[in-house]
Formats: C-alpha cells, structure tokens, sequence
C-alpha cells in the first residue's frame, strides 16, 4: 500500500488525545477538504508502495502498544491484512476516516469524522465509536448533528475547530458544548506542542 509515513509520537486530538501512538499514514485522497493539513496525502501514486509486513515489523519494534492508521483515506486500501498482522503483535489498532469508502480491517477504536462533500457510507455510521466533526462555521453544528443522529448511542461526540480558523469559530464551538454537554470540544494539542 502507499506509505506516505510512519511516526512515533501522541495522539493530540479526540478521545485518545494524549496516548502515546505509532502513526501510519496512507497515501490517496479523493475527499479534497479545503482545509486540509495533510494535503500532500492525496496524491497515492506520489508514495512508494511498502509491503504490510514491513509497516508491522517497524510499528511492532516501538513502544507504544497503541497504532493509529491514518490518511488520505486509508479505507481506499484492504486493510484485513494489516490490521490481523497488527492484531498478532498484540497492538491496539485507532482508524482515522471519512467512512465514505466501503470497510475493511479489524479495529480496537474507530474515529469517524465525515465530510459533508462526500459523505460517510452508512455502515460507517454503526462502527463510529467517536465521531469528530470539524467545525469551520456556525452552519457546521447543524452537519454534526446530523451525523450525531446516525451514529450509535455508546458513540462519544466531539466538535473539533478548524486550525485556520480556530479563533473565529472556538467561541461558538464552546457556548453550543455548554448548551449541548453530549458534545466535548477537540483540539489539535499536537500543533500546540509542536509535534507530528
């Protein structure tokens, strides 16, 4: 599959914000957020292809019990694969995705955060268990409780701030957090400690 990298750091974002992680980011894109921070993703041909046997052998040699697979969109890809080899080494295995391309692999954890320009697929919806809606205008709530309504009743629901937009839109994400306590706010800490 395309590597565009492998890091050893913390997740900075979500329920597991804190929690000492090996990310394994996957190369192809075909959602095209405006803002997105990982542009240099979308692109899968740009990235070698690296046997999942080798992304397993390096993930398993670190410390971190715990493994991020991100993106792009990394459900472009047949992950039963890697995700079983992972399962083997005794590795705790977080999904990053859109939902928006049918499933595959085994996870401890999955974080859907959809987009409105290309929706989850709606089995994705049932296998949320966080859903992160990032937030980069008022009329955003509306999307993110619209996804909330899809999603299962054990789901934890975050609102997360747009970077490039933080200061405009935090105040607004805090007040409806307040008003609607089902919902907790995510922020990027990982940019705020100046690390991947």
């Amino acid at each position: 599959m395309p590597l565009v990298e492998e890091f050893y750091t913390l997740q900075g974002e979500g329920y597991h914000t804190g929690v000492a992680a090996y990310f394994i980011r996957l190369g192809g894109c075909d959602v095209g957020c405006r803002w997105c921070d990982a542009k240099y993703t979308w692109n899968a041909a740009a990235h070698p292809l690296t046997e999942a046997d080798k992304i397993v052998e390096r993930a398993a040699s670190h410390p971190a019990r715990s493994i991020v697979i991100t993106g792009g969109e990394p459900l472009l890809y047949p992950l039963d694969y890697l995700t079983e080899q992972l399962h083997q080494q005794g590795l705790e295995i977080f999904l990053e995705t859109s939902g928006s391309h049918p499933w595959s692999g085994q996870f401890d954890w999955v974080c859907l955060s959809p987009k409105r320009q290309m929706p989850p697929l709606e089995d994705a919806f049932g296998r949320a268990d966080e859903l992160k809606v990032i937030i980069e205008k008022a009329e955003d709530l509306e999307w993110a409780e619209s996804c909330a309504a899809r999603v299962g009743e054990k789901c934890r629901l975050y609102l997360q701030p747009e970077w490039s937009r933080f200061n405009e839109v935090i105040e607004t994400i805090v007040n409806y957090a307040m008003a609607h306590p089902e919902w907790k706010v995510s922020i990027q800490t990982h940019k705020y400690m100046n690390i991947p």
